[in-house]
């Protein structure tokens, strides 16, 4: 069962037409299930459950990655357990398809919930109703949704861009579901076992004991602990290692997220994070600038270099999108161009209707803006402005994401901060929640494209993926809200970051919101050098980087990002990107390559699942969070 696809030539020369109903006639399998219950049920669950996982993430480094893969073998998994031993049927490769795209949709609902939310009830000093964030988190993912609606026949029809998460889900369901079943074992395999084996680190880590037995024997924790000490004690510039919070802390869930990452980005963090932590911040911490948190003897070095972070972030994230602005616009003209259609649309009864986003984007359009003001003050005027700029920056969004993978969603929320900064000077609260609206819309519009792609793929329905891109929204907004506001909102709130959450997303979107206010003046002298010699570096090295095609050593994303979390976090991401790096330089062949390397998005997807669901779990027990959950729910 290969997938079906158009040449490069037919993709240049075919009308949108010929595309269409090429696609109907050999590719489109419409009497195959693909939105039924069981599928809509097991991706709510397991995207409910994912997103846990991305949240996880979020908190401690500011990022969240695609569960499409996850769940799709996850789903292929049990359902073929459960044929086997007669309690069902095996899912079909388009309820498959239906489930990744609920999943996908939960597992992306996080990104509010890691850096505006968290950053706007910072500033005002207090957290709003959860049912506040679940109905935010909702409306503004719907619209960044409808938005994307019409970009899809024109990204994925038409043009036939690759979208590479999604297209790499289509061909791992194409390989589950394949007559050779061999390849679909091996990767289920290797999910289940390297996501136990991340649970089992994470157990090992948090120490509980099981009938009375410590995970860890005495003699090897007394070791390991007296060589931390030792490292912990060595100084520079009579400072010591551990005041510098210099800790080679494991964590199996930010090692894997560094192997999906690659050996530049990692080896960007640790030169990033050894700079800021044992070459700047030596220097700066005698003149008082950096100072003791609150209550102990290590210094709070990440309040201080997060403004150095921020600025590199900034420029290195929209330098690219200014010398790409042809690349930006052509999406958009294109949209407003004509269309290669002759006679009858062959799709007219497939794809979801022009009404459904010309009827809904005004709506829940006009529910943003009322949002907008009820929950954060910001005034009608300045939200209607940012229907507009969603549309605008969801189209960019999705149109780098369709290249690379990846969604600028970093980029998109500056532009707006920039923009706001402009329009509402001195409104912070603005500034934080219409960069919030942007980004976390964006992120919604591009991910919908994204589990679309491989239904195009595989032959299903545009509609059904539609509907289950809804349902996976509702899931994965209330599961992943009610889980965050008893972890660390509260926290947050009343302490900032912390080490356990490092929160890096709020804490930049809330310096640059702080700076654009109007507040620069209170910042210390240091930071202000620092912020603006960054942002200078942060140009630099994105043009190197584009100089050299890609071939440049560091890039200025992981180098920025490295000043606004933890050291042992930058350690952890570079350990991770060093070791696939490694495996892939020493097997060459065998079924160790084959493992290790040519399944090594399988296997880091199972160890971040594994790690960072179990560290959800655990740090909720040792809060005794389960059981504040259960007596909140009934009063949600």
């Amino acid at each position: 069962m290969a997938i079906k696809e158009l040449t490069d030539e037919q993709v240049r020369d075919w009308s949108v037409q010929q595309k269409d109903r090429w696609w109907l006639e050999n590719v489109y399998r419409g009497d195959m299930p693909q939105l039924t219950i069981r599928s809509a049920i097991t991706g709510m669950l397991l995207g409910g459950i994912l997103s846990l996982s991305n949240l996880y993430v979020g908190a401690k480094l500011g990022a969240g990655f695609g569960v499409a893969t996850t769940a799709v073998v996850l789903a292929f998994a049990a359902f073929r357990g459960m044929s086997r031993v007669g309690l069902g049927k095996d899912f079909t490769l388009l309820e498959n398809n239906c489930m990744q795209s609920i999943a996908t949709a939960a597992g992306y609902m996080t990104s509010a919930l890691i850096s505006s939310l968290p950053a706007y009830m910072a500033i005002v000093g207090h957290t709003i109703p959860i049912w506040q964030s679940i109905l935010w988190i909702i409306s503004i993912s719907l619209l960044g949704a409808l938005f994307a609606f019409p970009l899809k026949r024109r990204f994925i029809n038409d043009e036939q861009l690759p979208f590479p998460e999604g297209r790499a889900a289509g061909r791992v369901m194409e390989a589950l579901h394949s007559d050779d079943p061999r390849e679909g074992v091996l990767k289920t395999r290797i999910l289940a076992v390297s996501a136990a084996l991340g649970a089992l680190i994470e157990w090992l880590q948090a120490g509980f004991t099981i009938a009375g037995v410590a995970p860890i024997p005495a003699a090897i924790s007394g070791r390991f602990s007296r060589a931390v000490d030792w490292i912990a004690a060595r100084q520079i510039n009579g400072i010591t290692l551990s005041q510098l919070s210099v800790s080679f802390t494991i964590n199996t869930a930010v090692f894997a997220v560094g192997g999906l990452l690659g050996i530049r980005i990692g080896l960007s963090f640790l030169v990033g994070a050894i700079l800021n932590y044992c070459v700047i911040a030596p220097l700066v911490i005698p003149g008082g600038e950096i100072v003791l948190r609150a209550g102990g003897n290590v210094y709070d070095i990440r309040n201080w270099s997060v403004w150095a972070g921020a600025a590199m972030l900034t420029t290195a994230s929209i330098l690219p999108i200014l010398i790409d602005w042809r690349k930006v616009v052509a999406p958009i003209q294109a949209l407003f161009g004509r269309r290669n259609v002759a006679g009858d649309d062959p799709l007219a009864d497939i794809e979801v209707p022009t009404r459904v986003f010309a009827i809904g984007i005004p709506v829940v359009g006009a529910i943003v803006v009322a949002l907008a003001y009820w929950f954060f003050d910001i005034t009608p005027g300045m939200g209607i402005i940012a229907i507009p700029l969603v549309f605008l920056l969801t189209v960019i969004a999705a149109n780098t994401t369709a290249h690379t993978g990846q969604t600028p969603s970093g980029a998109m929320g500056k532009i707006t901060q920039l923009i706001y900064a402009g329009l509402a000077p001195d409104t912070i609260k603005t500034n934080i929640m219409t960069a919030g609206i942007a980004s976390d819309a964006a992120i919604s519009g591009s991910s919908l494209l994204q589990d679309i792609k491989p239904g195009y793929m595989l032959g299903g329905k545009p509609r059904h993926q539609a509907i289950g891109h809804v349902l996976g929204i509702i899931a994965g907004s209330v599961c992943a809200t009610i889980v965050a506001y008893p972890l660390f909102f509260k926290t947050y709130v009343e302490k900032g970051s912390t080490l356990e959450w490092p929160m890096p997303s709020a804490d930049v979107l809330k310096a640059i919101a702080t700076l654009l206010s109007g507040d620069a003046g209170k910042l210390p002298h240091n930071a202000i050098i620092a912020a603006l010699t960054f942002a200078i570096a942060g140009v630099l090295l994105e043009l190197l980087r584009r100089l050299t095609n890609g071939r440049s050593p560091l890039h200025p994303i992981g180098i920025g990002f490295a000043f606004v979390i933890p050291f042992w976090a930058s350690f952890m991401l570079f350990a991770g990107a060093f070791t696939f790096w490694l495996t892939s330089i020493l097997f060459k062949a065998g079924r160790t390559r084959r493992i290790l390397v040519d399944n090594s998005e399988t296997l880091c997807a199972g160890l971040l699942t594994g790690a960072s669901l179990a560290g959800i779990i655990f740090a909720m027990y040792q809060a005794k969070l389960f059981e504040a959950l259960m007596k909140a729910l009934p009063a949600l």
